[in-house]
């Protein structure tokens, strides 16, 4: 847990709130957290998850492992703190998209538990759906669009989830995609069906 630095801090509260926006924007705004190892297809589902909504209708963003790590989280590697305190960070600025009525997906590895549980507990029940998107090490290896898994077993990059570093699984996430074998509209719609079935569009 982050220790609070600054003092003599307030919280001002708004004149319009969370379900304001959302009668606005007729959506409910919710964080939808895919967790896998690298390559188990979390951000190729994460967009195509948002394309589809676009095209309903609904506002909702993406926030991706890599691009953040070019501005909000540049100066974090991938030790084990820095790790925290990126999905610390995530976690804080996805309540607050959520906040804004928008539809969130995060597309972070995420690989400790207590991180993402300290993620969820930012928000009410309902507002934090954990996608696990289940893939076997080898298939992810097959797949090493990037070429990282090839380099983390050749020694080239230290402290690579699934090779170097640990993922711990999740316990009773919201939905579970195996991308073994589901392709990405498959798995695609069964987010879209629980967003549906929870009437959060």
């Amino acid at each position: 847990m982050t220790v609070q630095k600054a003092k003599n801090i307030t919280w001002h509260h708004g004149s319009v709130v969370k379900q304001d926006r959302e009668r606005l924007l007729q959506q409910k705004g919710v964080v939808i957290w895919l967790t896998g190892l690298s390559s188990s297809g979390k951000s190729t589902i994460a967009h195509a998850l948002e394309e589809n909504l676009f095209k309903r209708g609904h506002l909702s963003y993406v926030l991706d492992g890599d691009n953040v790590r070019h501005g909000l989280n540049k100066n974090l590697g991938f030790s084990p703190d820095d790790r925290q305190e990126n999905i610390r960070r995530i976690g804080e600025v996805a309540k607050l998209f959520a906040d804004a009525g928008l539809i969130i997906m995060t597309a972070f590895i995420s690989p400790y538990r207590a991180d993402r549980d300290q993620a969820r507990s930012l928000l009410d029940d309902g507002e934090f759906i954990e996608v696990f998107v289940k893939v076997s090490l080898g298939t992810a290896e097959e797949r090493d669009p990037k070429g990282l898994y090839k380099k983390a077993r050749a020694g080239e990059i230290l402290e690579f989830t699934g090779i170097s570093a640990p993922y711990e699984e999740p316990l009773e996430p919201e939905i579970v995609i195996d991308t073994d074998n589901l392709d990405i509209l498959q798995s695609r719609d069964l987010i879209i069906r629980y967003l549906e079935g929870k009437r959060i569009v």
